[in-house]
């Protein structure tokens, strides 16, 4: 595995925004002085983990805006530090909301753009675009809420260098009064395909080229086009960012799921670096591997709290879909808390393969150098990669049985549509890329793939 995973050196000037003095750190490498290397990676990781992201989302009145906002920070409309809601505009200023659990991903809601004297530049003006790494716009199912407004202020936006993204929310609705109306002859890929073309057409007739266009419905997130929207923003976004982005992105589905695995996968050589070589301590009843216990405790916390496998987010996750929560924590079958004998216990079981794992570094140019300092390196590392399998495992458990709906039949391409289409042998072999250790930090390898120009709900 170790050759896979290691198949290419470590080019470390290929990575200027990670670390800018990189001929100090690869010196620090050969010279074999693990504790220089590991501060400097340190400072690397912090600066990934506490990268801010700043999102404006606005949008006309009663179009949802504000229940996203909830949607995307993992809480329902009804919680103490959820953004108000309702029918009438209840913003009057941007607002901003930090992400439940990755507080510096800060949501702004901002003010509608509804009203009858709207001008994009001075609406601008008003709330300060400068702050925003980059704008959602929202609009609902009434056609009068689609305006020339949103154009103009789309616009506007592009105009100062920043992107946006169009959604079209509350697509639910329109699926429901459909099949409601006809039927017979009701086809929800028909249904989708026309309210994005009427879009797109709207957008485009407003000046803007090939607008960037996603159908959504809040309360079924893990429908429709939310995985593509992630899927972009991530990609539009620098390194940093990016992976502050997926990390915050509530795991309602297979692609979102199998991002966040991916982005966190590049992080465990980095992660195991760090906790083997600042202030490490003697593991009890591991021979040979010193580690910062503390610090792995965090990363465990973190890859669960990332998949919404914490129990704030599974009670969250049960409500939203009516599933009880009995079957949704039975689904999660990893350990519901992480304590340091748990760690100390895991870091035992990796080390049992760690020496095989240590002896084909050893051959890996820089990284061999982490080989020489004992066990400990390759331990964590094979300790971290378990883990995170694992907790991939459980959020699709999780995400499956969330959607397992006994309340009505589902037709067999609904029922797709809501349920993960990857197994996880399919996650496996898409997440093996992501190991390499160069390629990991490489953002110019690590993209994502580009959003389809045609219309994703078109016929196939």
């Amino acid at each position: 595995m170790a050759s896979r995973v290691f198949q290419s050196s470590l080019s470390l000037s290929k990575i200027p925004e990670l670390w800018r003095d990189t001929s100090a750190l690869k010196g620090a490498f050969e010279e074999g002085d693990l504790s220089a290397v590991a501060a400097k990676l340190q400072t690397t990781l912090h600066s990934l983990e506490n990268a801010r992201l700043d999102i404006g989302i606005t949008g006309g009145t009663g179009s949802g805006k504000s229940t996203f906002v909830n949607t995307i920070r993992g809480l329902g409309d009804e919680d103490p530090k959820s953004a108000y809601t309702g029918v009438v505009e209840m913003t009057v200023g941007p607002t901003p909301y930090a992400h439940s659990k990755y507080p510096n991903v800060i949501t702004w809601d901002l003010p509608g753009i509804s009203t009858p004297t709207f001008q994009a530049e001075n609406y601008l003006q008003w709330v300060l675009p400068a702050r925003y790494d980059f704008f959602i716009i929202i609009t609902s199912d009434d056609v009068m809420s689609f305006t020339t407004h949103h154009a103009q202020l789309a616009r506007e936006i592009l105009q100062l260098g920043k992107r946006f993204y169009l959604i079209r929310s509350k697509v639910d609705v329109d699926i429901a009064a459909s099949r409601s109306r006809r039927p017979s002859t009701f086809s929800e890929e028909r249904v989708l395909s026309q309210i994005w073309e009427d879009c797109w057409r709207r957008l485009e007739a407003g000046g803007l080229k090939d607008p960037k266009v996603f159908l959504l419905s809040t309360f079924e997130l893990g429908k429709y086009d939310f995985h593509r929207l992630e899927e972009v923003m991530a990609k539009d976004l620098e390194s940093h960012e990016r992976h502050v982005l997926l990390l915050a992105m509530p795991a309602v589905s297979e692609p979102v799921l199998e991002r966040k695995a991916a982005s966190l996968r590049q992080l465990i050589w980095l992660v195991a670096a760090v906790a083997g070589g600042v202030n490490p301590s003697p593991v009890p009843g591991v021979q040979d591997v010193a580690c910062d216990l503390h610090m792995l405790i965090d990363s465990l916390e973190g890859y669960r709290r990332s998949f919404g496998l914490d129990e704030d987010s599974l009670v969250t996750l049960a409500g939203q879909t009516g599933q009880t929560l009995h079957k949704i924590l039975e689904a999660a079958r990893g350990p519901k808390t992480v304590t340091e004998a748990l760690v100390v216990e895991l870091l035992g079981q990796a080390s049992r393969d760690a020496s095989a794992f240590t002896q084909e570094l050893l051959n890996v140019p820089v990284l061999g150098t982490l080989a020489t300092c004992g066990l400990s390196f390759a331990t964590i590392y094979q300790m971290l990669r378990t883990s995170l399998d694992e907790a991939v495992k459980d959020a699709q458990r999780v995400l499956l049985q969330a959607f397992l709906d006994n309340s009505r039949p589902r037709a067999p391409g609904e029922i797709r549509s809501m349920i993960p289409a990857l197994s996880l042998d399919q996650l496996e072999v898409a997440a093996k890329d992501w190991e390499d250790t160069a390629r990991g930090l490489m953002p110019s390898l690590a993209t994502a793939p580009t959003f389809p120009a045609l219309n994703p709900h078109g016929n196939q």
